[in-house]
């Protein structure tokens, strides 16, 4: 691979941006739906659907938009992604209900769906592999800063400015994106071009991912149990639809690279164990210790601050020396966080939860950018766009299947019951059976990094 610096300055420069950008977005839109709610007076159903209509379309169209990327240019629906995403974000400011903001926080999610599936390929199209973990290193920091600056910034914007503050703010920095790509960003990188694009496949395949991903988030009732099954079944159709398609959305020869599917099975089990940390804490904070949403959120930060100064360093380090070892070392740290957990109760001090909540995000930054090196380095160039779509999709499953667990442990021990003096002891005897859970799935992904060591 020729190496040209100023390309990947750029290159990276706009990928961290933009992959601030939208962690940023996300983790500020969870402080604005109690506003939004006052404001336009709907009900927690349609407040719900704010945030997951946007999780649908990320996870649902990534991996199509990820195969476009490598027939039509990686480079372009990077551009489509930024613009769409920026547009939608300042309709959605302008929006006067409920479902109007539901609808462009949808269009919001495609644009964000086609620029996740393309950060990660386009690092990878520039940077050779011996220099590749650095870059990664700084993509991963800069999604942490936007979780981290997410609760802060955005809830000064949203008390000072109101919620639509928090859709503004992504039009200058999208601008910016804008201008640097067609001013200095014109290299294209399509490697499948010419290749046939599979509409009957993208259109089941999208179809029943959100139906699978709805299915979980609903699981507590037979409509959701009825909208799983019949994603799974939609799901297995595409499989066998896919094997006879000459050119077909997922190469299924990824999945005969052991390296590669263990890869994605370790990170899909780390996205389950720790994505719901954020949430069990946030109601232990501010419903049984008395805590304000500005003193929970300082403390949930510690764990986004740790991934994001750490993983820069992780990145110089694993372009050097053999890494092997680093995600090992950040999953065993992972495990005893979150063990630790398992032990929290009303008179837990408090260091216990934050010295968690730092050795979670140190495990994440030792693991995350090794595994996605490991993941990217095992797949032939031209399906990158393919590759770091599917990587995206199985965190975004990851993500799902954690609230899931979370939603049905909850629904047994706690039921319709309001988080009152009178339920304390219920809710962590549910956060006790969850921890546990989330510990031993921790050490299964550990499982799975074991097998890619040996594989490597």
């Amino acid at each position: 691979m020729i190496v040209d610096k100023s390309l990947q300055r750029i290159t990276l420069f706009l990928v961290a941006l933009a992959a601030f950008l939208i962690p940023f977005m996300g983790s500020s839109l969870s402080l604005a739906l109690p506003v939004i709610q006052k404001e336009f007076l709907v009900n927690i159903i349609i407040l719900g659907w704010i945030p997951t209509v946007f999780v649908l379309a990320n996870a649902a169209f990534a991996l199509p938009f990820g195969r476009l990327a490598d027939i039509y240019g990686r480079r372009k629906i990077f551009t489509y992604g930024v613009a769409i995403y920026t547009i939608a974000s300042f309709l959605a400011a302008l929006a006067n209900s409920g479902q109007i903001l539901i609808f462009f926080s949808f269009i919001q999610g495609l644009g964000c769906a086609m620029i996740f599936a393309t950060m990660v390929a386009l690092l990878s199209s520039v940077f050779p592999l011996d220099q590749r973990g650095e870059a990664l290193g700084l993509y991963v920091s800069a999604v942490f800063i936007g979780l981290f600056l997410g609760p802060l910034l955005g809830g000064l914007l949203i008390q000072n400015l109101g919620w639509r503050s928090i859709f503004l703010f992504n039009i200058p920095l999208g601008v910016i994106l804008l201008v640097i790509i067609f001013w200095k960003f014109k290299m294209e990188w399509a490697e499948s071009r010419g290749e046939h694009f599979d509409i009957r496949g993208t259109g089941l395949y999208s179809l029943s991912l959100m139906a699978i991903l709805y299915g979980f988030t609903t699981f507590h009732d037979n409509f959701g149990i009825l909208i799983f099954i019949i994603g799974v079944i939609g799901i297995i159709g595409f499989i066998l639809m896919e094997r006879n398609t000459k050119n077909p959305l997922l190469p299924f020869n990824i999945f005969k690279n052991r390296v590669s599917v263990f890869t994605a099975l370790s990170m899909l089990l780390l996205n389950i164990s720790i994505s719901a940390i954020a949430i069990i804490l946030s109601l232990y904070f501010q419903a049984l210790k008395g805590f304000n949403p500005e003193i929970t959120a300082l403390i949930l930060a510690s764990q986004p601050l740790m991934v994001a100064l750490i993983s820069p360093i992780v990145g110089r380090v694993i372009d050097k020396k053999d890494y092997s070892s680093l995600p090992i070392l950040g999953l065993i740290l992972i495990i005893l966080g979150l063990g630790m957990l398992i032990f929290l109760d009303m008179n837990s001090p408090l260091y216990l939860p934050i010295l968690s909540l730092v050795m979670v995000g140190l495990g994440q930054a030792l693991f995350s950018s090794p595994i996605t090196r490991t993941f990217m380095g095992s797949v032939e160039s031209k399906i990158y766009g393919v590759a770091s779509s599917l990587f995206s999709t199985v965190i975004y499953l990851g993500q799902t299947l954690s609230l899931t667990i979370l939603l049905i442990i909850f629904n047994i021990y706690l039921g319709q019951m309001e988080i009152s003096p009178n339920s304390y002891l219920m809710f962590l005897d549910g956060t006790q059976i969850l921890f546990i859970i989330y510990t031993l799935i921790s050490g299964f992904a550990l499982s799975f990094t074991l097998m890619v060591r040996r594989q490597r």
